[in-house]
């Protein structure tokens, strides 16, 4: 995967954990059971993108 690849998919995560986040804003999150998945995708997802970012910036040195 090329270095430009993995900027565009970090862009697309942060794109896509925005709408997360604005879709997340009308729900009763502790009364549907949801708080708990949506803390554990965000955490998960969070330290996908950190590898991304550290395998980009070991690969461009």
């Amino acid at each position: 995967m090329s270095q430009y690849q993995v900027t565009a998919v970090i862009e697309d995560i942060d794109k896509a954990m925005s709408k997360l986040r604005e879709a997340m804003k009308g729900l009763q999150v502790r009364t549907a059971g949801f708080k708990k998945d949506h803390d554990e995708l965000a955490r998960t997802v969070a330290n996908y993108k950190v590898d991304l970012e550290d395998a980009q910036i070991n690969n461009s040195k």
